[in-house]
């Protein structure tokens, strides 16, 4: 386990030789060779609740099975919803009239005081650790919920786009929707 320090005392060992005290006092105003400086080192991060909006038809055993483990795990650290919106048939054969139907669903699950995180495949690139630091920030930014919304086949809607706060794309591949949630779901958990 790695550890940042800015000052580290030691004490050695108390002799009484002569009522002296050793002890042997490191300052360490470096940063350990090979370890990454970690931004909330002595700061108290605000654990928000997560909410996970997808949109999709009705998700595979394996996968859900996949989902439920990792919401398992991840609510002994924060709250984890995962919500799914179903995908509009009725208007299968018209792509905007389905994606506006969906993009009116997942706002009306969205607060106005939710962090919204939009996962497309046009969105900012970001590592594993931005991730972290994203998650963290939320924290931060007197949210009460981080949302993270991903989109059907055809992407997400205006009103979305407009309303995320931050849009993302969790590889340089499209991904379809069960693959990108489990992605996420790891991401979250890492």
């Amino acid at each position: 386990m790695h550890y940042e320090f800015e000052k580290l005392q030691v004490t050695l060992a108390k002799a009484k030789e002569g009522g002296m005290v050793i002890s042997i006092c490191a300052n360490l105003t470096a940063p350990l060779p090979g370890v990454r400086q970690c931004k909330y080192a002595g700061q108290s991060v605000r654990v928000v609740p997560i909410r996970i909006l997808t949109v999709g038809k009705k998700r595979s055993p394996g996968v859900q099975l996949i989902v439920d483990e990792y919401v398992r795990k991840l609510n002994h650290y924060c709250t984890v919803d995962d919500v799914q919106i179903r995908s509009n048939p009725r208007n299968a054969s018209d792509a905007r009239a389905q994606v506006d139907d969906e993009d009116t669903a997942m706002m009306n699950i969205i607060r106005s005081d939710d962090w919204v995180v939009m996962l497309d495949e046009n969105g900012q690139d970001i590592g594993s650790e931005q991730m972290a630091e994203l998650v963290g920030d939320a924290g931060n930014t007197g949210a009460s919920r981080l949302s993270f919304c991903i989109g059907g086949p055809y992407g997400h809607g205006r009103q979305l786009r407009e309303r995320a706060n931050i849009s993302i794309k969790l590889s340089t591949l499209v991904l379809n929707h069960q693959i990108a949630l489990l992605v996420l779901m790891e991401q979250l958990y890492r």
